[in-house]
């Protein structure tokens, strides 16, 4: 896949790759012990200009591809899932909704910032009692005068009280279903907005998460994006370009516990040999080589697609459903061939496996991105 980048597009890689070994990787497990959100790590990739990477110069971008920063956020994510997390979501959650469907002014004032990594961004959807089905959101927002007056609570909100630029889902006409809903621009320090305490996870710790909230919270009208009632389009459409950011993070992830394995097993020495000269640890290499190839290339053709703007939400959530999957398989594989090592701290295979597993849940769950790909072809026809 090198093999069709561009020199500047080859200069970046290796760049990012350089990156990702000699200040990412080793801060990794550190940051997985501490729960430490890396501002370091985040102030470098903005120096690097990554926050923009994908937005038009215009923006303040590098005006490079969407293939492109799914390659980077592989990249990262295969150092340390937590700190490519924070790049994917301010740029395929926030920056992507507000450059696809923003005003001319909403794009100079929110998107140069961004780009420049001057704020980090979010998205907000998810609620106590709406997940998997975003169309079931309660939070509100009230025309009066020139502002709109939120009231609501979001959860499991990723760079939640760190971003400074938030795309928020509302219900602005709750008799109207699903086209009732509109988004909303909302930056941090308004009055009204409020974060819960970081949440405590499994995996990806350094990744700030946390219940963002609304109390009476006025929002310029000139914030609302796109128009009243098209938030779920704007919603569905930024989910295709985050998922595609999500499978280049799992990809990543199992790229890296696929690495790991193969550096200890080549080592390890069971019955006078490398287990390596086994042939059922050999199998095992190679199925998970060629998942991490095959989700690589899902990964790519949807972010291609992106790239030319042609829709794409069967693909993307195909992406998603299989890298992740492939990343939880390998992973859990991965730790098998460290043996009683893999289970243990010291070891990176336990760390893979637990960052690996939340890529099956946001960005809407594996059951409902085969909802998503069933639907899709049973409308539009097979093929």
């Amino acid at each position: 896949m090198a093999d069709t980048l561009n020199d500047t597009e080859k200069m970046i890689m290796e760049t990012v790759r350089a990156f990702a070994r000699e200040r990412v990787r080793p801060r990794a497990a550190e940051i997985d012990r501490t729960g430490e959100f890396p501002w370091d790590l985040v102030r470098a990739m903005a120096g690097m200009g990554l926050m923009g990477v994908c937005l038009p110069e215009q923006y303040g971008g590098a005006g490079q591809s969407y293939s492109l920063f799914a390659m980077i956020v592989e990249e990262i994510c295969a150092a340390c899932a937590s700190t490519g997390l924070i790049l994917d979501v301010t740029v395929s959650l926030c920056a992507e909704a507000i450059l696809a469907f923003g005003t001319d002014d909403q794009k100079r004032k929110y998107l140069e910032p961004l780009a420049r990594g001057e704020v980090l961004g979010a998205l907000a959807i998810t609620e106590p009692g709406a997940g998997s089905d975003a169309a079931a959101i309660t939070t509100s927002a009230v025309r009066k005068g020139d502002c709109y007056v939120l009231n609501g609570t979001k959860t499991f909100i990723t760079n939640g009280g760190v971003a400074g630029v938030y795309v928020v889902t509302t219900v602005t006409d709750k008799s109207h279903g699903h086209q009732g809903i509109s988004d909303f621009i909302v930056e941090k320090g308004v009055p009204g907005l409020s974060f819960g305490e970081p949440m405590h996870k499994m995996g990806i710790c350094g990744s700030t998460t946390t219940e963002v909230v609304f109390s009476d919270c006025p929002v310029p009208a000139a914030n609302l994006l796109g128009m009243e009632g098209q938030g779920f389009k704007i919603t569905m459409d930024t989910l295709d370009a985050g998922r595609i950011g999500i499978a280049a993070q799992a990809v990543g992830i199992a790229r890296a516990a696929l690495e790991d394995a193969i550096a200890y097993a080549s080592e390890r020495r069971q019955f006078g040999q490398a287990i390596t000269s086994f042939q059922g640890i050999q199998f095992m290499i190679a199925d998970m080589a060629t998942a991490i190839e095959a989700a690589r290339l899902l990964t790519m053709q949807a972010a291609h697609l992106r790239d030319q703007r042609i829709p794409c939400a069967r693909e993307s959530a195909m992406a998603k459903l299989f890298a992740s999957d492939t990343a939880v398989r390998v992973s859990s594989d991965a730790l098998q061939l460290f043996g009683g090592y893999g289970y243990m701290k010291e070891f990176p295979a336990e760390r893979h496996m637990r960052d690996a597993r939340i890529t099956q849940i946001y960005e809407g769950t594996n059951q409902v991105q085969r909802v998503v790909i069933a639907r899709q072809l049973l409308g539009r026809g097979i093929g």
